[in-house]
C-alpha cells in the first residue's frame, strides 16, 4: 500500500545530532537540510508524473528522450544549475513484438511472452523447433538431451521469485544455463516466469548484445502447462515471433545537476542514480524512486542556499540497465577529472529503507560514511557491507580506482516486481523514500564537507581487490570481465 503521510517534522529533527563533525561547518545547517524533507516537497508528484505520466523508460526509446527533458526541466525549476550529458550506447535493442505458439498432438496454446534483452530476432514468419525440457538447465539436464539439445527451444523451469536473494541466483544461474545452451548448439532458450500471477518482465541475456539465439520468458502458468505436456510423453513445438527494432551506436544522454563547492569546486562528490528502466512497466522501484529523489535532495539543497565545501554532482544515469553504459561513458568524458572524484555514490534498490552502503572493499571509507550519516543516525541503524557490488552505476568508478559507495536497502517488494509489467508507483512506500531522502542528503552534505584521507587506487590496487574478493566472479555473471582484461574499460596500467 502506497503512504502519502508526510513525515512528522519532529521525527526528523529528533534524529539530527547536535552537529556534525565536519571542518567549517555552520551551525545548524545539515539539521535545517534533513528537516526540510518532512514537508510537503515535490517527491511524490515527480515519481507519479516519471511513472504515471511517462512510464517505461527503455534507453533508444522515445519516452526515454523525453524522461531525460524532463528531468532536467525539474533541476533547472529548482534553480540547479543542470546539463545533458551525451554518451554512445553501442546498440540499440527494443521490442517491438513477441508472441509465441506451442502445439502438439491435439494441443495448440498462445502463451504471453516477452523476449529478453538482446535476444534475437525471428524471421517475420518466426522461428520454429522443438520444445525440450530442460529441467533447471544443470549440467545433468543437458547430459540427458544430448544431442537433441541441437536446434531445439528448451524450456528452463524456475522457482517462483520471493526476493531479493532469489534474484540474484536467478542471475548467476541463469548466466550458467546460457554457457551450457549455447555450447550445445540451441536454437533458443525459453524460461519459465519466476513472477507471480503470470507477470512477465525483462531479464537480460547473460552474454548482452553478442547473443545471436531467440530467448524468450514464458508466462509461468503456460510454461508450468506445457512441462506437464511434455513429461506426459506428449512432444511439443514451439513457434516464435519476436519482432524488434535493433540499430547500431547512437547517442544518449545523462541529465547532470550540479551544486559548485564554495571552497573547492574542482573537487566532486556524485551523487547517482539510473533514469532508464525496462519498458514493461513503469520503472517506479527500478528506478524512478531513486531518480525523484535525487531531484529532491538538490532541490531542497537549492532553496536553503546550501553549498558544500565540493561540487555535489546529482546524476540521473541513462543506459544502466543495458550495461551500465551512461556511468562508463561519464567516466571517459570526465577522465581528467578521475583523481578529483572524490567518492561516487549509487542508489538502485528501490523504496526500501536504507539500511547502510556497500563500501566496496575500501575499509579506509567505512569511518568516514559514518560521519556523514551522524545527523540521521535515529533512522538507523546503518550497518556498512565492505565488498565490492556488481550491477549498477558504481561500477565504472570502481575500475577507474575510484571510491564508491551503494545504498545497501530492506527490498520491500522490489525483487518481485524488478523489471515487470508491475513495477509501478502504487508499490513505493513515499513515506520512506522522504526518509531516504533525509539518509542520502546528509550522506551528499558530509561528503562534500569532509576530511578526504584516501585516494584513487591504481589498476594494480584494483587488480588486488579482484584477487581477495568475488569482483571477478560477479564481472563475468554481468558480462564485464573481458571488457577490462582487454583493458577498454577501467584504469588503465
Amino acid at each position: 500500500m502506497i503512504r502519502h503521510a508526510l513525515v512528522p517534522t519532529a521525527l526528523l529533527l529528533a534524529v539530527a545530532s547536535p552537529a556534525l563533525a565536519q571542518r567549517a561547518q555552520p551551525a545548524g545547517e545539515v539539521e535545517r537540510l534533513v528537516a526540510s524533507f518532512a514537508g510537503d516537497t515535490p517527491l511524490a508528484r515527480d515519481l507519479e508524473a516519471l511513472t504515471d505520466g511517462i512510464g517505461g523508460r527503455a534507453t533508444g526509446s522515445p519516452a526515454n528522450l523525453r524522461a531525460v527533458d524532463w528531468a532536467l526541466a525539474r533541476f533547472r525549476e529548482a534553480g540547479v544549475d543542470a546539463r545533458k550529458e551525451a554518451f554512445t550506447m553501442p546498440t540499440l535493442w527494443l521490442e517491438r513484438g513477441a508472441s509465441a505458439t506451442v502445439s502438439g498432438a491435439g494441443v495448440s496454446f498462445s502463451p504471453r511472452v516477452a523476449a529478453m534483452p538482446f535476444s534475437a530476432a525471428t524471421p517475420a514468419g518466426g522461428a520454429t523447433a522443438p520444445l525440450l525440457d530442460a529441467g533447471r538447465g544443470a549440467a545433468a539436464d543437458f547430459a540427458r538431451l544430448g544431442e537433441r539439445a541441437r536446434g531445439a527451444f528448451l524450456l528452463v523451469e524456475q522457482d517462483e521469485l520471493k526476493d531479493v536473494d532469489g534474484l540474484f541466483r536467478e542471475y548467476n544461474e541463469s548466466a550458467a544455463i546460457e554457457v551450457r545452451a549455447f555450447a550445445a548448439g540451441v536454437a533458443g532458450v525459453v524460461y519459465m516466469g519466476s513472477r507471480p500471477y503470470n507477470t512477465l518482465y525483462r531479464h537480460n541475456v547473460a552474454i548482452g548484445s553478442a547473443n545471436t539465439r531467440p530467448m524468450l520468458v514464458m508466462e509461468r502458468d503456460a510454461a508450468a502447462r506445457a512441462l506437464r505436456l511434455i513429461r506426459a510423453g506428449t512432444p511439443l513445438t514451439l513457434t516464435e515471433r519476436i519482432d524488434l527494432a535493433p540499430g547500431g551506436p547512437y547517442e544518449s544522454y545523462n541529465v547532470v545537476g550540479e551544486i559548485r563547492g564554495s571552497e573547492k569546486p574542482d573537487e566532486v562528490v556524485v551523487i547517482g542514480s539510473h533514469l532508464d528502466s525496462w519498458d514493461l512497466g513503469d520503472g517506479a522501484l527500478d528506478n524512478g524512486a531513486n531518480a525523484v529523489m535525487l531531484i529532491d535532495v538538490a532541490r531542497q539543497m537549492k532553496r536553503l542556499g546550501i553549498r558544500p565545501r565540493r561540487t555535489l554532482r546529482f546524476i540521473l544515469w541513462n543506459g544502466e540497465e543495458q550495461g551500465m553504459n551512461g556511468s562508463l561513458g561519464y567516466t571517459r568524458t570526465h577522465a581528467a577529472e578521475m583523481d578529483r572524484t572524490v567518492m561516487a555514490a549509487a542508489f538502485d534498490i528501490g523504496c526500501g529503507r536504507v539500511t547502510g552502503f556497500f563500501t566496496g572493499g575500501r575499509p579506509e571509507i567505512v569511518a568516514a560514511v559514518d560521519r556523514t550519516l551522524g545527523p540521521v543516525r535515529g533512522l538507523g541503524p546503518f550497518t556498512h557491507v565492505d565488498v565490492p557490488l556488481v550491477g549498477t552505476d558504481n561500477f565504472d568508478f570502481m575500475l577507474q580506482g575510484v571510491a564508491n559507495l551503494v545504498a545497501n536497502q530492506e527490498p520491500a517488494s522490489y525483487g518481485p516486481n524488478y523489471h515487470a509489467r508491475s513495477d509501478t508507483y502504487d508499490k513505493c512506500d513515499i513515506q520512506q523514500l522522504r526518509l531516504n531522502a533525509a539518509i542520502t542528503a546528509a550522506l551528499a552534505y558530509g561528503l562534500g564537507n569532509a576530511d578526504v584521507t584516501w585516494t584513487r587506487q591504481t589498476r594494480a590496487q584494483v587488480e588486488e581487490l579482484m584477487r581477495h574478493s568475488d569482483l571477478e566472479q560477479q564481472m563475468r555473471t554481468f558480462n564485464v570481465w573481458n571488457e577490462w582484461a582487454a583493458g577498454t574499460r577501467g584504469r588503465q596500467p
